[in-house]
Formats: C-alpha cells, sequence, structure tokens
C-alpha cells in the first residue's frame, strides 16, 4: 500500500475531527459544540444530500435502467438489513436493543459514504451522481423498519403514553 495514500486518508477532515473527538474524552475535556450548531449542520446536511441526489438522479434519468435497479437495490437492503440484524440480535438481546442496533445498521452512514466518494475522487475513480441519491433514499426505511420491529414484536402491554401510534 502506497503511504502517501494513508497519510492522505488519515489526515481527511472527517477523519481528524474523529480523533480530536477521542483525544477530547480520554482527556476529559468540557469540548462541546454549542447546540444551535449540530442542528444547522444536520440541516445543512440534509439539505445538500436531497439536492445532490436528485440532481443526480435527474442527470441519469429515473427511467434509466442501471439507476432504477440501484436505486430499488438500496431500498431493498435499506429493508432488509434491520430485518436481518434483528433476528440475529435477538438470540442476546431484548426487543428495543435489537430494534434500535438493527435499524442503525440498516440506515446508511452519510460520513462514511462521503469519505468513501471523497477516497474515490483522490483515486481519479468516478462515481454516478445518483448513487448520493441512492443515499438519500436509504436513510429512512431502516429506521421505519425498527420502529415497526418494536411495535410488532415489543411487549404489548406498554402505557397508552408509550405507544407508538
Amino acid at each position: 500500500m502506497d503511504l502517501s495514500l494513508l497519510l492522505q486518508n488519515i489526515f481527511a477532515p472527517t477523519v481528524l475531527f474523529f480523533f480530536i473527538g477521542v483525544i477530547a474524552v480520554f482527556c476529559k475535556s468540557d469540548l462541546e459544540i454549542p447546540a444551535p450548531l449540530p442542528k444547522l449542520f444536520s440541516l445543512y446536511l440534509l439539505l445538500a444530500i436531497g439536492f445532490k441526489g436528485g440532481i443526480g438522479i435527474q442527470e441519469s434519468g429515473i427511467l434509466n435502467d442501471q439507476v432504477l435497479l440501484t436505486l430499488s437495490a438500496a431500498i431493498l437492503m435499506s429493508l432488509l438489513i434491520p430485518l436481518l440484524g434483528f433476528i440475529i440480535l435477538r438470540l442476546k438481546f431484548n426487543v428495543f436493543n435489537s430494534a434500535a442496533i438493527a435499524a442503525s445498521y440498516g440506515s446508511i452512514s452519510a460520513v462514511t459514504f462521503i469519505t468513501a466518494e471523497s477516497f474515490l475522487a483522490s483515486q481519479n475513480i468516478g462515481s454516478d451522481g445518483f448513487m448520493v441519491g441512492a443515499l438519500a433514499l436509504m436513510e429512512s426505511p431502516a429506521i421505519l423498519v425498527g420502529l415497526l420491529l418494536v411495535r410488532i414484536a415489543g411487549p404489548k402491554n406498554r402505557p397508552e403514553s408509550r405507544k407508538l401510534h
């Protein structure tokens, strides 16, 4: 493996911010981002992903067989991974934890996606614009499946205020 490639990935902004967070925890620092900023960053990220994904899908053509197949596979994986994960996790965990972990694994990580896309770009490997659309489409289904799993498999005698409806 090329050492410069390794260093380039280690010094990527997302990785550096991760290491800063780890160091802050080990030093027991009171490093804190003001409450409005995470909301602003989340909103910006959602808008950017939505716009970029929508433009990528529009440019590729929604009726394109490759686009339809890729987006369908993305949604299918986002639905199936939490179901399979839940079945496996139920061997060791309760319903609530199993559903939460399974939903987390089924939902895609935007940071991981962006890091992988940046790595490909640094290697001069292009990716289709509609892949960002696949990212956007994979965010919600897994979380919804996790909530449905809790509702279906969870205890039926929950107080009214705690029921999911």
